[in-house]
């Protein structure tokens, strides 16, 4: 495999920049800098990102796997997306154990975490107060997820981590044309639209889910195998 960038690598690349130079969002902003004013006690010795978070991964892979906003205490800090926090451990995890990362932990920009195959990213790329985004805020990103997706010339599947991811997505189908109505989340469904990516869903791997038993390994181990079997066929 060629190491030169790809014009895709290129694109992302630019992306991201464009991505972390966003103030489109007031409120976001504000609430970035609030948090660097009150930094989590583990990044106290770290540099703080305290910008808009991009996707992250392997741009010409056929997974794309969307989340909702960077974590307060985790991609928020660190710069990237799903890295330094509870959630990220648990998915990337996951991720290593299906053959998509090449380790099982995402602490920090520098620990080496490759993705094969796959691509990770947020609906809204700044963390909000409360997980909590606005339409107007979801409005504001969308127009980056969906140069993400162009730049995706592979893609073949979509995973949504929890309901707001998965009806971002479905407003990028909407976007481009599809029918979407009466589709609603459901843990482990599939979703299958015409000449588009199909769509998988799964709870989101927050504390909430996780420590309740909501979401469990093996639940998302479960996703990830129906994943990898529809990429073998």
């Amino acid at each position: 495999m060629s190491s030169f960038p790809t014009p895709s690598t290129r694109k992302a690349e630019d992306l991201r920049r464009r991505v972390a130079g966003c103030r489109r969002c007031p409120r976001l902003r504000a609430y970035a800098g609030m948090v660097a004013m009150e930094r989590p006690a583990k990044f106290a010795g770290s540099s703080f990102w305290g910008r808009p978070v991009s996707g992250f991964g392997d741009i010409g892979g056929r997974l794309l796997i969307i989340g909702l906003a960077p974590a307060r205490t985790g991609a928020l800090c660190t710069g990237r997306i799903f890295t330094g926090d509870s959630s990220s451990a648990f998915l990337v995890a996951a991720l290593h154990r299906a053959g998509f990362a090449n380790q099982p932990r995402s602490d920090s920009i520098d620990d080496g975490l490759v993705y094969r195959d796959c691509y990770l990213t947020a609906a809204v790329k700044c963390a909000p107060p409360g997980d909590k985004p606005t339409l107007e805020e979801f409005a504001n990103c969308a127009p980056y997820m969906d140069e993400e997706i162009a730049l995706m010339g592979n893609l073949r599947l979509v995973l949504a981590l929890g309901a707001f991811a998965f009806k971002a997505y479905l407003r990028h189908l909407a976007r481009r044309g599809v029918s979407v109505r009466g589709l609603k989340f459901a843990h482990g469904e599939v979703y299958r639209f015409p000449g588009v990516p199909s769509l998988y869903a799964s709870y989101h791997p927050s504390p909430r889910n996780t420590n309740t038993g909501k979401l469990t390994p093996g639940m998302l181990a479960a996703v990830l195998d129906r994943v990898k079997r529809e990429f073998a066929t």
